[in-house]
């Protein structure tokens, strides 16, 4: 798959090709159907497969300060997207400029000229240019122009327990920010995931028998509620099953937000340096303090037990 950042990345001899605009934040279930259909229209028409999104977010550009916390960094976005068939993704500078298109200007800037597209296809809220003044019925009366054509797909809804709430990236930032890893791995189609580099911490873990990756989450990244929850930790590709704590423990009086995950059975680990990734499968128990460190140590005991028989 292609990577590109910026127009002037895309080659000069781009042919005809299928696109799908957004920001796609954590690639859930409902933007699957949405890049699976552009994948198969572009099988369809034998031409290659196109995500177009941003970076920073819009919001943080419009809105100063309203950066939502994220599923999914851009190089994870880029992963899963290969792995729906994406032939190219498009990383767009988002900036100050760039937001003041209008929506005609932004067509004929990034669709026409550069990606000359063929069919564009976008879930039924699409917003774009200038003060999202742009629908996806702007998008289609300016095909008629421009010669492209536009599909719009219909999003995925959640069950009875979601209130058949639509599949969105704000739904599971809610779900996520509430401790409800579950919930948010029904709206991804897989466990959410925490990414950053090991860092060195109090060592208190160790101490106790329970060494503990401390990880450094990338900036803006949406972290469940504090507490102890099940789910893998994951080094170079392999996943081990962990049990994973999200706080400022204040069992020692800590201040600072961690994450920080035991890779059960493993004392042997040395994984400082390294980059990461945490996947979230169940939520055990919430952030406690105990009255005695033998407490705790029977709590954390408990907690790793817990933790390996939901992963069994």
């Amino acid at each position: 798959m292609q990577r590109w950042r910026g127009l002037e990345d895309i080659p000069e001899d781009w042919g005809r090709s299928v696109v799908t605009i957004g920001s796609y934040d954590g690639v859930h279930r409902g933007h699957q159907l949405i890049i699976g259909r552009a994948v198969g229209r572009a099988r369809e028409l034998g031409v290659p497969a196109v995500v177009v999104t941003f970076d920073p977010h819009p919001s943080e550009v419009v809105r100063p300060g309203s950066h939502p916390p994220l599923l999914a960094p851009h190089h994870r976005r880029a992963e899963l997207m290969a792995g729906l068939g994406v032939d190219a993704v498009l990383v767009l500078p988002f900036t100050e400029g760039f937001s003041k298109l209008s929506p005609a200007d932004f067509v004929v800037k990034v669709l026409v000229d550069r990606l000359h597209a063929r069919t564009v296809v976008e879930g039924p809220n699409f917003r774009f240019g200038h003060r999202a003044a742009g629908t996806v019925e702007t998008l289609a009366e300016l095909g008629r122009t421009y010669d492209y054509d536009v599909m719009a797909v219909d999003l995925f809804e959640r069950g009875e327990a979601g209130g058949g709430e639509p599949f969105s990236s704000t739904l599971t930032r809610r779900l996520v920010a509430e401790g409800e890893v579950a919930g948010a791995a029904e709206v991804l189609g897989r466990p959410h995931r925490v990414e950053g580099i090991v860092v060195r911490g109090a060592q208190r873990g160790r101490e106790m028998g329970y060494p503990t990756a401390n990880v450094e989450t990338l900036p803006h990244t949406a972290i469940p509620a504090d507490g102890v929850y099940a789910g893998w930790l994951v080094v170079e590709g392999e996943s081990m099953p962990a049990a994973i704590s999200v706080g400022t423990n204040p069992q020692f009086e800590g201040t600072e937000r961690t994450v920080e995950a035991y890779a059960i059975g493993r004392v042997d680990l040395d994984l400082y340096g390294l980059h990461v990734a945490v996947d979230f499968l169940a939520y055990i128990r919430g952030q406690e303090r105990f009255d005695t460190l033998e407490g705790l140590l029977e709590r954390m005991a408990e907690d790793v037990r817990v933790a390996k028989e939901l992963l069994d």
